[in-house]
């Protein structure tokens, strides 16, 4: 059944699809968000509006002191945990490797690979039947970029979904016997801001040609798998890939 449903980077894209669309579904929603917390503030105010429940939370998941208090603020306000989507990611503009700097390595390692363990661990911590927990349902945000490489463009964006794609795996074999369900979706192609972050907001219309559906994808359809992998009709699924690019 719905519960608490914390949902990092919630404020656009992929993330706010799916905070909404969990609260359509049942689930009381936290839209954890860093930087515009008017954008969050909006989605919280689009749940609640439709008969939901969500709050908004500024932290830094890359930050373990601040993770903590974000899951307390959850526990708080919410009620326990029974499900975490890690969505937080970022691109930087396209380059190639002999071009990166070591502060962006850092930048987008950390935002893309440290905040969804350090999210994980305290998720396990809460909803773990080894722990006290009652289990739940982790689905981490990955990028067709983890299969595909984006040579030329970020493939240190790339890494950090690969990195992510392991982390599905081995945490997904670590708590199957305590009630938890580790999966993961792999979009790509999809309309939101992301591309114009990085540099390249024609992205998605450039390329979709190149598709074997020949059209880009919508956060809402992300949301629609997400949501799924979260549910009960996906009761016997765990260590799964679920791909979303459009046949890329």
């Amino acid at each position: 059944m719905p519960g608490a449903l914390l949902i990092t980077g919630a404020g656009r894209g992929i993330g706010a699809a799916t905070a909404r669309l969990a609260g359509q579904r049942g689930y009381r929603v936290c839209v954890n968000y860093l930087h515009n917390g008017t954008a969050a503030e909006e989605v919280v105010r689009d749940i609640v509006q439709a008969g939901g429940t969500a709050l908004a939370v500024r932290a830094d998941v890359s930050r373990e002191a601040e993770v903590e208090r974000l899951f307390a603020t959850v526990d708080a306000e919410l009620g326990p945990l029974t499900g975490l989507v890690n969505n937080v990611g970022v691109a930087e503009k396209k380059s190639r490797i002999e071009d990166l700097d070591e502060e962006r390595l850092h930048r987008v390692l950390t935002t893309n690979v440290v905040s969804a363990f350090l999210c994980a661990k305290h998720a396990v911590r809460r909803m773990s039947t080894r722990h006290g927990g009652r289990g739940g349902a982790i689905v981490n945000v990955s990028s067709a970029a983890a299969r595909l490489g984006s040579a030329n463009e970020y493939v240190d964006y790339a890494a950090s979904k690969g990195a992510m794609d392991t982390l599905t795996t081995g945490l997904s074999l670590e708590v199957a016997a305590e009630g938890i369900r580790v999966n993961s979706v792999r979009p790509g192609f999809i309309r939101t801001d992301f591309h114009a972050t990085a540099g390249d907001p024609g992205r998605v219309d450039r390329l979709q040609g190149n598709l074997p559906m020949q059209r880009g994808g919508d956060p809402e359809e992300v949301a629609e798998a997400v949501l799924w992998l979260l549910s009960d009709q996906a009761s016997f699924v765990t260590g799964s890939f679920t791909e979303l690019a459009g046949g890329k």
